[in-house]
């Protein structure tokens, strides 16, 4: 089935060629182009570079860069269901939205729970309050849905056309680096994340672009950056699609009521569908909300969506008697908010304190990356 979003083949062969594992290196459109080309897409690394350029000016692309991983940078983030009745519903959401910590919020098709955001801070103590203070605004109870177990979170969006069957990954060209076991930042890494997490310059040289902005040198700039991709604080680098550009409208979450017993089996026979986006364990609340698997599937078309949910159903049925009542799905119908985690407020929590003599090496040339505290990146470690 094609796409409807109107792409070139060469930038179908760019949009899935490098979702993830693009080189590391100080000149790395050169070696990408190179390994198209070996893929069968005739490509030079200035047509790349331009091509890369042009989706992301046409709104195809999100950003180019890293998908920073929020969790694995500090603070907590979590998923949140409400009810807004249809009379208040405008007055209950803006109440919601009304609170700096909450990121992503949509509406979904459910009988009850309508509304669904997440709410980011630096303190995981925080959340508490903040839903205690928008249950005393809006009169309304909050459900929170913490992830218990992450199975999958690998939003990827491919089209039809050139490597559309899971792109290239060069991220063995980057420097040969070793995990730590660090969970802190210093503040040098964490000026790193902050001028990368809404994408890199989209120029030949990235990398040095962003160590001039925040006065570090080249190759400590690679090295941190290919660590944290092998640390998890980066899931990955390259292009990030905007779905709905893509042709991806059909958003739905599955829900599942899963024995507790086989979760730890199922969850990730399911999230090893290569159409689910988002696998996770959460908790259920009794006599609201009786599922504690969540699986995002994304479709091009209503049919398309609906294969995909059956194809989940059938996993599911492989290891407990699933029945009509023990799933459902909901479907997006509006977006509410989507301005996406603060970032800086959990990076800044998170951030070791320099000793005098760090400060005189690390200290920062960038007053924009010092001083900008609504910094923000996408969630995906959430549903959308």
């Amino acid at each position: 089935m094609n796409t409807d979003v109107d792409l070139t083949e060469r930038e179908r062969a760019v949009v899935n060629a490098f979702q993830g594992g693009f080189p590391v290196v100080e000149s790395p459109f050169e070696p990408a182009a190179t390994a198209m080309r070996k893929a069968g897409v005739e490509i030079t690394a200035s047509e790349l570079l331009e091509t890369v350029r042009d989706l992301d000016e046409r709104g195809v692309l999100s950003r180019f860069g890293p998908l920073v991983n929020a969790q694995e940078i500090g603070g907590a983030a979590t998923l949140v269901a409400m009810s807004a009745p249809e009379d208040r519903f405008d007055e209950v959401v803006q109440a919601v939205n009304d609170h700096l910590e909450v990121a992503h919020n949509y509406e979904r098709e459910h009988p009850h729970l309508n509304v669904w955001f997440v709410v980011s801070v630096a303190d995981e103590a925080e959340v508490e309050r903040v839903l205690e203070d928008i249950e005393a605004e809006t009169g309304q109870e909050t459900y929170n849905l913490p992830k218990l177990q992450e199975f999958r979170v690998e939003a990827k969006f491919y089209v039809d056309g050139p490597l559309g069957d899971g792109g290239l990954d060069l991220t063995d060209l980057g420097p040969a680096v070793e995990p730590t076991d660090r969970d802190s930042l210093t503040p040098a890494e964490r000026d790193l994340v902050l001028a990368v997490q809404d994408g890199f310059p989209i120029t030949e040289t990235p990398y040095a672009d962003v160590a001039e902005a925040i006065g570090k040198d080249l190759e400590w700039t690679l090295e941190t950056l290919a660590r944290f991709d092998r640390e998890g604080k980066i899931r990955r680098i390259g292009v990030i699609p905007n779905h709905y550009a893509l042709g991806y409208t059909e958003n739905g979450m599955t829900v599942w009521d899963v024995p507790d017993e086989v979760v730890s089996e199922v969850g990730p026979e399911v999230a090893a569908l290569p159409f689910v986006t988002h696998c996770y364990e959460r908790p259920r609340h009794e006599g609201v909300w009786p599922y504690n698997v969540f699986a995002m599937t994304h479709g091009r078309s209503e049919a398309e969506s609906d294969r995909r949910v059956e194809q989940v159903r059938e996993t599911m049925a492989e290891y407990w008697d699933v029945t009509d009542d023990d799933w459902d799905t909901l479907f997006s119908t509006q977006i509410l908010k989507k301005t996406g985690i603060r970032l800086a407020e959990r990076a800044d929590a998170n951030t070791e304190v320099e000793t005098g003599a760090e400060m005189d090496t690390d200290t920062q040339t960038d007053t924009d990356t010092q001083t900008d505290t609504n910094t923000q990146t996408q969630p995906e470690a959430e549903p959308r």
